[in-house]
């Protein structure tokens, strides 16, 4: 049970009838089974991530072609930004109605016919909508297999687990800005979608080879289904391995019964949770995104590099920031959730800062202080979404990973619109402050704020009967 206050009953049910999931699910050695998964999950979460950010390295092309102003620019940037929100709200609540992997088959395939409608889209305005579409498929990826993986890790090491699957994100951010580099200026602008479309072969895969989450099952009280699919699993395990798996902990508790209902976000210790969640997803991601969704569009209009140059300059900050990405998966199950996030987002805030008079500097100066801030920044951003699944109970951890998703949308639409007036107003120094503080406020209200959560079993760390 939770610590911090009197209990409020949330769903109380019907609990685990000896089935024991979670326990079973915490004794299972990592094997090939949870490597195949987390490669299957992985290589969607590739191309989400290629499929958002494409349009940062289409930009530099399109921006003298359809001659947009800096507003138009951060509208395009922001519309698969506002999809996505409003996905990630939809799609996290679906998730908990019919699991996790019928609604991640759903949304792969949504984002993948809709990235080769933008390959053909032939205005401004057609973009705009089709990126929009998109994005309501990009949205829900992201919570469902967030909330799928964290269900079938153990308490020790699950930050590692979660995470090193997740390392696909960034190289897909970065496979984009180095197909940007090299096939916009050679085959057009459109390939760049034509590559987004390919994850539409992977919705079959999901569904054929990834059986449901045992703990979404059970806690939707459908024990025998999350039984039959455990025992498949330990079976698979247990062959592979050549020897009996380990002993069933009596320590852990079981999944209980519930029913999803949104407002029990909002009750006893989750109000807190959620609001932090919220905060921390909204101060990252409008620096992550709005730095790298600007980037490339910052270096052809401000410093008047040529558009290979300009995409070369982004993959550069690109390719570094992917150095916090690979640290935080293998050092946070040391150092802990709480105090990395907010060592993070402090130092993240010190190179925007030195960026304040960006504007008569060199290139590469700029590129070298957007690189050592990413570096800070995507170690947190990469780590958001398991740590907002250990935050919630097995019947709220998809639709509080799509709330809390929403809001990064909300943070990736507002960070370009806000650069795009901001910019011409009070100049490009004024735009790295702006980051700076919300790196800043982020820091502040973990360190005040979050709960830590390494080493901890998810049913410990969520209790259905939340206190206040």
């Amino acid at each position: 049970m939770a610590n911090d206050g009197t209990a409020a009953l949330l769903n109380p049910g019907a609990v685990d009838p000896g089935y024991r999931i979670s326990a079973r699910l915490e004794r299972l050695p990592v094997a090939w089974w949870h490597t195949r998964m987390r490669l299957i999950v992985g290589s969607a979460t590739f191309f989400d991530a290629f499929d958002a950010i494409a349009i940062a390295y289409v930009l530099p092309v399109l921006i003298p072609l359809w001659r947009l102003a800096p507003a138009e620019i951060g509208a395009m940037i922001s519309i698969g930004y506002a999809g996505q929100a409003l996905g990630s709200l939809f799609f996290g609540w679906l998730g908990e109605r019919i699991g996790r992997i019928p609604t991640a088959v759903i949304t792969i395939a949504i984002f993948s016919v809709t990235s080769l409608g933008c390959a053909f889209a032939w205005s401004y305005a057609s973009l705009l909508v089709i990126r929009f579409l998109q994005g309501f498929g990009l949205g829900g990826e992201t919570p469902v297999m967030h909330a799928y993986i964290n269900e079938f890790a153990k308490a020790q090491g699950r930050a590692r687990f979660t995470l090193v699957y997740q390392l696909p994100f960034p190289l897909g951010l970065h496979t984009a800005a180095l197909a940007g580099w090299l096939i916009i200026p050679t085959l057009g602008w459109q390939w760049m979608f034509v590559i987004g479309a390919v994850p539409a072969v992977l919705a079959l895969w999901l569904r054929r080879l990834l059986p449901e989450s045992p703990r979404w099952l059970a806690s939707r009280g459908r024990f025998d289904e999350a039984d039959q699919v455990l025992r498949g699993i330990e079976y698979e395990i247990a062959q592979r391995g050549g020897r009996a798996l380990p002993p069933i902990p009596d320590d852990v508790p079981p999944v209980p019964r519930s029913t999803t209902r949104p407002a029990d976000l909002f009750k006893g210790i989750y109000l807190r949770r959620t609001l932090t969640l919220w905060s921390l997803w909204f101060c990252t991601y409008l620096v992550g995104y709005g730095l790298t969704g600007w980037l490339p569009s910052i270096y052809k209009t401000q410093y008047h590099l040529s558009a290979p140059d300009a995409l070369g300059y982004s993959l550069i900050s690109a390719l570094v920031g992917t150095l916090g990405s690979i640290a935080v998966a293998f050092l946070i199950d040391v150092t802990g959730r709480k105090p990395w996030f907010t060592a993070a987002l402090l130092l993240a805030s010190v190179p925007l800062f030195l960026l304040w008079n960006a504007a008569g500097m060199a290139p590469l100066d700029v590129a070298i202080r957007v690189s050592a801030c990413l570096v800070c920044i995507n170690s947190v951003s990469i780590a958001l979404g398991m740590f907002t699944a250990e935050n919630y109970p097995a019947h709220l951890r998809a639709l509080g990973g799509g709330v809390a998703g929403a809001w990064l949308r909300i943070a990736s639409m507002i960070g370009p619109l806000l650069v795009g007036f901001l910019l011409p107003a009070a100049g490009l120094g004024a735009v790295f402050a702006l980051f700076g503080v919300a790196a800043i406020l982020g820091g502040v209200l973990c360190h005040l704020f979050a709960i830590e959560t390494r080493g901890k079993v998810l049913e410990t760390l969520t209790p259905t009967a939340a206190s206040s």
